[in-house]
């Protein structure tokens, strides 16, 4: 939990499973059932303020994140491609807010990390 001026926010961070190469193409299962449960903790969650952070290995049209991305509100702006680091492809980083909006949302120079850091701005309603 968040305190701020304008009342307590939930903070969720969190690091899904990735998407794997199998024997019969992509298999997605593990990340799929992780946003399932992710998605009906945040259902769960009393404060009416959330944000959701974290590597969710998916774009936010990936139809394995709608748990998430059916409750959540997404950056409508920015690209923020954060992985690879060295060549940025796809921003599987994500931050998500409800009863916020996520605004533009950027990366930042690398760390060392495989992913670049992500960084956003959140307005509380």
């Amino acid at each position: 939990m968040v305190h701020t001026p304008r009342g307590e926010i939930a903070a969720y961070v969190a690091h899904l499973p990735s998407v794997r190469v199998g024997p019969s193409g992509l298999a997605s299962s593990w990340r799929d059932e992780s946003a399932g449960l992710l998605g009906k903790a945040i259902a769960a969650e009393k404060r009416d303020r959330l944000i959701l952070l974290g590597d969710l290995n998916g774009t936010v049209d990936d139809r394995g994140l709608a748990p998430l991305t059916s409750r959540m509100n997404v950056a409508e702006r920015g690209f923020a491609f954060s992985f690879p680091a060295g060549f940025p492809l796809a921003r599987i980083d994500q931050v998500m807010a409800r009863s916020a909006a996520v605004g533009h949302i950027r990366t930042l120079p690398a760390t060392g990390s495989d992913h670049l850091p992500v960084a956003a701005r959140i307005a509380l309603g």
